[in-house]
């Protein structure tokens, strides 16, 4: 009974809001920012549909949120991760937009998703018997993507299976095959010799399935050329403004920008350990300020990175802390940073890149880390 209790009490908090002098830190979304790339990539697309990936809670940034503001931009095709990711945006957004679940339905679960209205990713055999017995059942067909397994090894129907289908008329019955789709594994290498043997291997598993408009390229997909884009796209990172062309100029707007308070400041003189471990020592006297910020928030622990204040950048020094970091504010007039001011960790002067080089991870990691502990302010929708 404890544990129920705790359980819920620790979900009730989770869902709070966290109001802006309550908080540590402040993750301000530009929604505004988020329908600029849309339109961005939809005119690169010259026609083609594009949807909106809002897997993992729409990367971190809220997909009740981002669908919205996209769906006021014309976008009507959602793609989430998991069922109940898709129960949950069905309920925010309403009845109108598709929204398809990626990761197909476990065993036993399609009858949720017809409740909801959801769109089946087929991705296996098993998967296609029960969603053809869930139509049986609901007395009506039922909308499904096929996804085929063009050189991934990660999710689709293999060619064997695709093959022992094509030999079943019986297969898609009750079905309404909307689209056959694959996801590209190598997209942002636009060089690698994988994205033409991935497209041309899905041009001929599509081929023995039911006629269907076809979806290949992700965001970075998008920028291979025409013969990637297909009937649809689905970009997810580019949306968020992760750059889908890495090594060149993000041609994305950014989105994001996370600011975390000053809890305290002190001076320290030579020699003095700093954080957990003592892995620091200072090399003379020093300026500090600790942060209410660390990876209970989701900011990685190997993260060696700074913080920026007016434009002057301030060192990590020490240990990420679960809830604090401390930074190195010596360059800093003496006094000018307070307790309660913000300091800047993703916004003009570190991109959401930017952070991933620094920790050795890619940008979907620091977005989708991004905790429930934020303020979070919403502007331009």
């Amino acid at each position: 009974m404890n544990d129920t209790v705790n359980r819920a009490a620790a979900d009730t908090v989770a869902d709070w809001p966290v109001g802006e002098a309550a908080a540590g830190a402040i993750l301000t979304i530009d929604l505004g920012a988020i329908r600029e790339n849309y339109r961005r990539l939809k005119a690169r697309l010259a026609g083609v549909r594009c949807a909106g990936v809002v897997k993992g809670n729409g990367y971190g940034l809220g997909a009740a949120q981002v669908a919205s503001a996209l769906t006021r931009e014309g976008c009507g095709i959602f793609f989430v991760a998991l069922l109940a990711e898709g129960i949950a945006l069905r309920k925010a957004i309403g009845s109108r937009p598709d929204i398809y679940v990626l990761n197909g339905l476990p065993p036993g679960s399609e009858p949720e998703a017809v409740t909801a209205d959801l769109c089946a990713v087929v991705n296996s055999g098993a998967q296609l018997h029960a969603w053809r017995a869930a139509a049986h059942a609901a007395g009506r067909r039922l909308p499904a993507a096929i996804q085929v397994d063009s050189g991934m090894s990660r999710l689709g129907m293999a060619p064997a299976e695709i093959e022992t289908v094509a030999g079943d008329a019986s297969a898609f019955d009750g079905i309404d095959v909307r689209y056959v789709m694959s996801h590209l594994a190598c997209a942002d290498e636009p060089r690698h010799p994988a994205n033409e043997q991935q497209r041309l291997a899905f041009e001929r598993l599509r081929t023995m399935l039911p006629r269907a408009r076809a979806s290949l390229a992700n965001s970075s997909g998008i920028f291979l050329g025409p013969s990637y884009h297909h009937d649809l796209a689905r970009p997810g990172a580019a949306l968020y403004g992760i750059n889908p062309t890495p090594g060149e100029p993000n041609p994305m707007l950014p989105v994001v920008r996370l600011q975390a308070k000053v809890a305290q400041t002190r001076h320290v003189e030579k020699g003095t350990g700093i954080g957990y471990g003592h892995t620091y020592h200072a090399d003379g006297p020093l300026s500090l300020a600790t942060i209410s910020f660390g990876y209970a928030d989701g900011w990685l622990r190997r993260s060696a990175s700074a913080a920026w204040f007016e434009g002057v950048r301030l060192p990590f020094l020490g240990r990420v802390s679960m809830d604090s970091i401390i930074l190195d504010v010596s360059a800093l007039p003496p006094g000018r940073l307070r307790e309660g001011d913000l300091v800047e960790l993703l916004g003009p002067s570190q991109s959401v890149d930017d952070a991933a080089g620094h920790a050795g991870t890619i940008g979907y990691e620091i977005l989708a880390s991004l905790g429930p502990r934020f303020h979070r302010h919403y502007v331009g929708g």
